[in-house]
């Protein structure tokens, strides 16, 4: 099955994401000549997350969206930076990796923890699911790719699970953000599924090529 058939989505996904990157490329070349590190990027995105986390607990939600937005940037510029002015290390990119998962963990247990305060335990579930769920779907590439396999297929990769959580806390103030952390919990779950999915197939058609060939 292929995996639902997810290549129209992947093509999708890199269209949007080579249209961004173009968007913002004269900002990633003032940021490359004016001496700011992509490191620095990357702390200042988190330093964001935590600003987020605590603009979640008070209730501010639209400027919370605002700062998540403004953190989404650096989470795209501090690659882009680094290509760009041929930083590109993999100490960087292991800590570019690990600031992020620790920003969107951060940013996910506030609104569990809001949650929490206001009584309503069925979102706070399922922000937990989600806050799960998304550290598997980056698990699971990491270990499929420590392994020698590809896996960047799935529904709510990194960039989407953003987009959806940065319209949920600019429309808090509807009720939006708890609809949005149900379809998260679910999709996230669906997008581990696929990989696990994904990288079972790239393995079995190994093995039946090794059978092909014979010892």
């Amino acid at each position: 099955m292929k995996v639902l058939r997810m290549v129209p989505i992947q093509k999708l996904r890199q269209s949007y994401s080579s249209r961004a990157r173009g968007l913002f490329t004269p900002m990633t070349a003032a940021i490359g000549r004016s001496g700011i590190t992509p490191n620095q990027l990357t702390v200042l995105g988190l330093l964001l997350a935590i600003a987020v986390a605590f603009l979640v607990w008070y209730g501010y939600f639209f400027i919370a969206a605002v700062v998540f937005a403004v953190g989404g940037l650096m989470d795209m510029l501090d690659g882009a930076v680094a290509r760009l002015s041929e930083k590109v290390t993999p100490l960087g990119a292991f800590i570019d990796s690990t600031f992020d998962r620790l920003g969107e963990g951060i940013v996910l247990t506030s609104i569990a923890l809001f949650y929490a305060r206001e009584g309503d335990l069925w979102v706070v579930g399922a922000t937990f699911a989600t806050l799960i769920g998304s550290f598997l779907v980056s698990y699971t590439r990491a270990r499929a790719e420590a392994l020698g396999r590809e896996c960047k297929v799935g529904l709510m990769t990194r960039a989407e699970r953003l987009v959806l959580l940065g319209i949920g806390l600019a429309l808090q103030r509807f009720g939006v953000l708890a609809v949005v952390m149900y379809i998260l919990s679910v999709l996230t779950a669906v997008t581990v599924l696929q990989r696990i999915l994904h990288v079972r197939r790239q393995f079995l058609e190994l093995e039946a090529q090794k059978k092909q060939t014979g010892p």
